[in-house]
């Protein structure tokens, strides 16, 4: 395959995947496709993504904070650095990480069983049949699981992101409320408006990464 052809390919597949973007954002933006039925299987979508895994992710972000935040606070006296570990450490794993292991751990979990349940459907004919009943197979089954995996991943990733800085105080400060202050000027100084704009590009970046693998 020469360059060219590589090129053309990535180029049909994003064209693709952004077509299909803005179906599902028209169909989103319009009333008419929030039916019971969309609701339903959105919440059984919810359930099934971010519920049914809620307590392990829990411990997975704590875990990660706790342990990222030991040993970069530990590296960094050795060099003298410690008053900037804790400021490194929450930009990179608050800001970069964790949105980013959240949507793939989504796709990951949601976007093979999406696939699979939409594929089934197609060959039984269930999609023939509900086109020739005039109704929409994007609206009536693909709207609503795109839905409930955006909200699963925004879900998850302030959860995650809650969870790691609580996890830095306690490694930090342990159960001590003396070091409060100090935090919150930690995290005044990283969640600048600037970085808030970058966190929130981030995570709809984060969103179109989970939803492309759906």
């Amino acid at each position: 395959m020469t360059r060219r052809d590589a090129t053309l390919g990535w180029i049909r597949v994003w064209g693709r995947a952004a077509r299909l973007a803005l179906a599902v954002a028209v169909a989103g933006l319009s009333p008419a496709s929030y039916t019971p039925h969309t609701r339903s299987v959105a919440l059984q979508q919810i359930y099934f993504t971010a519920w049914q895994v809620l307590i392990r992710f829990s411990l997975f972000a704590a875990l990660l904070g706790l342990v990222v935040v030991q040993i970069t606070v530990s590296v960094a006296r050795d060099f003298d650095l410690a008053a900037y570990a804790l400021e490194l450490v929450l930009r990179v794993l608050v800001l970069e990480v964790i949105p980013l292991l959240t949507a793939l751990f989504v796709a990951l979990r949601s976007g093979a069983a999406i696939n699979t349940e939409i594929a089934l459907m197609q060959v039984s004919g269930e999609l023939d049949g509900m086109r020739a009943e005039d109704m929409d197979p994007l609206e009536r089954e693909f709207l609503p699981r795109v839905l409930a995996t955006g909200i699963s991943v925004t879900a998850l990733t302030i959860l995650g992101c809650g969870l790691v800085l609580v996890t830095a105080y306690l490694a930090m400060y342990g159960f001590s409320p003396w070091g409060f202050n100090e935090y919150s000027r930690t995290i005044a100084r990283v969640f600048d408006p600037p970085a808030l704009v970058g966190f929130a590009l981030g995570l709809i970046e984060v969103l179109a990464l989970a939803v492309k693998y759906v």
